[in-house]
């Protein structure tokens, strides 16, 4: 059994083959560009490596309801000559095999309960913190997608008393989580790159401050067993402590401590990083065959 994935990304299309065993097989990361250079080269990867069958995770937002006429189809995102891309239908048809499609995040998330940092858990929250933030939700041992999918990016929070920005970067919300502290967040709010940004720069309280709403919210409203953070701008060491004590100062002693796990148990960095997506794309094909 040849197991093909693919997890397609904003920046780069990240392409593996996987046994049966989710042991990898072939590897190729390719930019992502207009669809009319990308979806060509996608497909010379799988016609070399052929596949039994494909998982595809994507980036977002997608159409999810498998009742749609367009399902698989890329929605309202910021990358323009991707909305209303077919992607599901177009791999499917230029493969010839069954295809599965869900968010990269949610497939991170697939990933991390069943091999990764959650394994053996039934709920498990992903959040990826980078260009732009994303959450997957594995709940009572599914993928949670409802309407569309979980935009966790777009949750209203609070904004920090002491934020140069008036506003977030977001060009559809003034004051949600990806725009008060994704990466071009930080970049606008500083003038320089998160990873560029000092270990001991006052800016890392204020991500704090906002990643602490996050994972508050998510704790309040979903009550995940785990909180994953993931994405470029958790490689700050620093970062996860200053949010474990964030969480602690907004839960303020509401969840009674047999209910709630120490912080370094209950919100943790990816056990699977930089391959989540990817090896959570392979297991989406895995159920398919």
């Amino acid at each position: 059994m040849r197991l093909g994935a693919l997890e397609a990304g904003g920046t780069k299309m990240v392409l593996g083959v996987f046994d049966e065993t989710l042991t990898q097989q072939s590897y190729a990361a390719l930019p992502t560009l207009i669809p009319e250079q990308t979806i060509p080269a996608v497909l010379e990867f799988f016609e070399q490596n052929r596949v039994d069958a494909l998982g595809i995770a994507s980036f977002g937002p997608v159409n999810l309801r498998a009742c749609s006429d367009s399902y698989g189809t890329i929605l309202n995102t910021p990358k323009l000559a991707w909305q209303r891309y077919p992607l599901l239908e177009e791999l499917k048809d230029a493969l010839g095999v069954p295809c599965a499609i869900d968010t990269d995040v949610n497939a991170a998330a697939l990933a991390e309960c069943t091999l990764g940092a959650a394994k053996g858990l039934l709920n498990c929250l992903y959040l990826t913190i980078g260009t732009g933030i994303g959450g997957g939700l594995f709940c009572e041992g599914q993928l949670v997608h409802g309407l569309m999918h979980p935009e966790w990016g777009h949750m209203l929070i609070a904004r920090h008393e002491d934020d140069p920005l008036l506003n977030g970067v977001c060009p559809y919300h003034p004051n949600c989580a990806e725009g008060f502290a994704s990466g071009p967040s930080i970049q606008t709010r500083w003038g320089i790159p998160a990873k560029d940004l000092p270990p001991d720069h006052r800016g890392w309280e204020l991500e704090a401050f906002y990643l602490g709403q996050l994972c508050v919210n998510a704790l309040m409203t979903v009550s995940p067993e785990v909180i994953i953070l993931g994405g470029g701008v958790m490689h700050q060491e620093s970062l996860l402590p200053m949010v474990h004590q964030t969480v602690l100062k907004l839960v303020n002693g509401y969840i009674d401590a047999e209910q709630l796990p120490p912080m370094e148990e209950f919100i943790k960095a990816p056990a699977l990083w930089p391959d989540s997506g990817l090896v959570g794309a392979a297991l989406l094909a895995k159920k398919l065959v």
